[in-house]
């Protein structure tokens, strides 16, 4: 068995874990080290491979992709400095709580450090804009890394997925000869596969998760600090749960205030202002003994002064949600 043959079975056994756990669609910028994995995307039948060059427009078109179907969308470079590239598509998805699963090909360990062309560091290459991001080691056939490679390949899916959702980052280093000899199709079923994937091809991984609901006290909390605040104003960000503009919509006729949306709120059954307009709207009124409740749903709004009806007075601020984004 050829070292390049070594790497067909695991990248099989990611790609299709990948698929099974709900990937559609992959956004591939060619590059040398990438191109064990991009061949692996392109032999699933379930993966819909999109080839670009330029990896800055490469990101924003998957990140769009991302938006629109509420899926994530693969993206994937070679090593180096074009990985740098994705770097404002992670930030946005980050923010804007799109998923995404940033798929890096790197050189192996035992070339990092060392001068090796189209070297750089990207363990963590993200930082804090990704939900999750693991260094893989270099993928083999034996078992332990096969179950290694379908865990964090399922795992990648939920997190990025998981409310709220936002970019995961992977990275996988390949050892030359980068083109496999075996092939990269989906795993036959035969009794090897059957030891370690269920027989009804769920995922190996199986992601569960709760629903996230305020107790009834803090709803009953909420409703009083409502009903005794005249004036306020609902400032609704990115958020991608499908039901969420019509619950914003709910709130403000309940409350009679008004809506600040986020540009991505277009598409919602609710008015969109301009923060300039609610400061006119409040300048008579706003006093120093007097101040607006402003209620923020959903991620950070693009818009600097969003989250104020009044840069002089400070407005009470409840920020229903369960991180900063």
């Amino acid at each position: 068995m050829s070292a390049g043959s070594d790497i067909a079975r695991p990248l099989r056994a990611f790609v299709e874990e990948l698929a099974r756990a709900g990937l559609r669609d992959a956004v591939v910028c060619p590059g040398s080290r990438s191109t064990p994995l991009a061949l692996a995307l392109r032999a699933h039948p379930d993966v819909r491979v999109r080839v670009l060059l330029d990896e800055r427009a490469a990101g924003y078109f998957g990140l769009g992709l991302a938006r629109a179907s509420r899926r994530p969308v693969a993206l994937l470079a070679t090593s180096g400095t074009a990985v740098v590239n994705f770097a404002p598509t992670v930030v946005e998805a980050f923010l804007g709580r799109v998923p995404l699963l940033v798929l890096t090909a790197d050189r192996p360990p035992e070339l990092r450090d060392r001068g090796a062309p189209q070297t750089i560091d990207q363990v963590g290459l993200y930082g804090a804009h990704v939900k999750w991001s693991v260094d893989l080691p270099v993928l083999d056939e034996t078992p332990e890394l096969l179950a290694h490679a379908r865990s964090a390949a399922g795992r990648a899916m939920a997190v990025a997925l998981a409310g709220p959702a936002g970019p995961v980052h992977l990275n996988l280093p390949f050892r030359e000869p980068l083109i496999p000899d075996g092939s990269l199709g989906p795993e036959p079923d035969g009794p090897a596969v059957r030891m370690v994937l269920p027989a009804d091809h769920h995922p190996y991984v199986a992601a569960v998760s709760g629903p996230r609901l305020l107790a009834p006290s803090d709803v009953e909390a909420l409703a009083e600090r409502l009903a005794a605040t005249a004036r306020g104003v609902v400032v609704a960000g990115p958020q991608d749960d499908p039901e969420f503009p019509a619950a914003v919509a709910r709130l403000a006729a309940a409350t009679g205030y008004p809506i600040l949306a986020d540009h991505v709120m277009l598409d919602a059954p609710i008015r969109t202002l301009d923060s300039r307009m609610v400061k006119l709207e409040f300048a008579d009124e706003i006093t120093a003994e007097v101040k607006v409740w402003v209620v923020r749903e959903g991620g950070t709004p693009d818009g600097g002064d969003a989250g104020s009806a009044d840069d002089d007075h400070p407005p009470d601020t409840d920020a229903d949600d369960e991180d900063e984004r």
